[in-house]
């Protein structure tokens, strides 16, 4: 749901559908206008020369992308559509006019800049610091919510190939890792579905 901040801007915007796959946003172009998923999910990610991505965010409906290019420099960050999505997208010149006239949007904007700042420095630590089955494991503990029988079940169904852009490593690494939990008792998957048996341990 848009809160009534977004909701206002959103209605300044032009809707669009991507099909599942399409790229709205090219790391290092020059960006002029900024996403606003009205439905659907997005997937924000950063890519080497040979082919190797990082996905840094998924933002579902209330949620925008390419803010970070209203200062008019290039995009740090391509974007794509992982499923059939809309979007309201409101050019530069209209969200500019728009921080001025609305200081309630301006506000929520300099806090998600600064919640994107806490959380790029999250991940850096994270890959700097945490080996990859400690990545695994906060992954998962953060998406794995509780169901009535005391497992937790990751409702998202995840790809092994999913989960190395988000955790930085390979999907072979990840498909042994995930492997080991399930020999382990820790993991069942359940419908394409990861279900923690139990807590899973601080070290592997």
């Amino acid at each position: 749901m848009l809160t009534p901040p977004v909701d206002r801007l959103s209605a300044l915007g032009v809707q669009r559908r991507y099909r599942k796959n399409a790229v709205l946003i090219e790391e290092g172009d020059v960006g002029d206008s900024i996403y606003i998923v009205l439905s659907g999910k997005l997937r924000a990610y950063v890519s080497d020369s040979r082919g190797r991505e990082v996905t840094m965010a998924l933002h579902g409906p209330g949620e925008y992308v390419g803010e970070m290019s209203l200062d008019g420099g290039r995009r740090s960050a391509s974007v794509q559509a992982i499923e059939t999505t809309v979007c309201s997208v409101v050019t530069r010149e209209t969200v500019l006019q728009h921080i001025a006239a609305d200081p309630e949007f301006a506000l929520g904007l300099i806090e998600r800049l600064i919640r994107r700042a806490r959380l790029a420095t999250e991940s850096a630590r994270s890959m700097a610091l945490l080996d990859v089955y400690s990545r695994l494991r906060a992954l998962l503990e953060r998406r794995a919510v509780p169901v009535g029988d005391g497992t937790r079940v990751v409702a998202e169904r995840l790809t092994h190939l999913q989960i190395a852009s988000e955790i930085g490593c390979s999907r072979e690494m990840v498909s042994r890792l995930l492997k080991d939990l399930e020999s382990g008792g820790y993991l069942q998957v359940v419908q394409r579905q990861l279900v923690l048996m139990q807590d899973l341990p601080a070290r592997w």
